[in-house]
């Protein structure tokens, strides 16, 4: 399977926040959805491209789906960028 460009994903600046908002702790669908002033379906849609770019992932507690930020999706943004820094 392949995934969704990571930096097509972080191109948005609601996604940015909400990778903010994540790297702080898990939280809900509509606990991030409180700090945007986008509908909660959007903030919805926003996640689901963080996901298919392997930048955060979900889990089910109960009733509740709960993100994080997935590391390794960012390992290899990082992988990338520090090509510009080595020397």
């Amino acid at each position: 399977m392949s995934r969704a460009d990571a930096f097509a994903a972080i191109a948005d600046a609601n996604r940015r926040h909400l990778l903010e908002e994540l790297r702080r702790g898990p939280k809900t669908v509509n606990e991030l959805a409180q700090g945007l002033p986008v509908s909660r379906p959007a903030v919805s849609q926003h996640l689901k491209a963080l996901r298919d770019a392997g930048l955060v992932s979900v889990t089910t507690e109960g009733t509740r789906r709960v993100y994080r930020v997935e590391e390794a999706g960012f390992l290899k943004l990082n992988l990338w960028l520090d090509q510009f820094w080595q020397g």
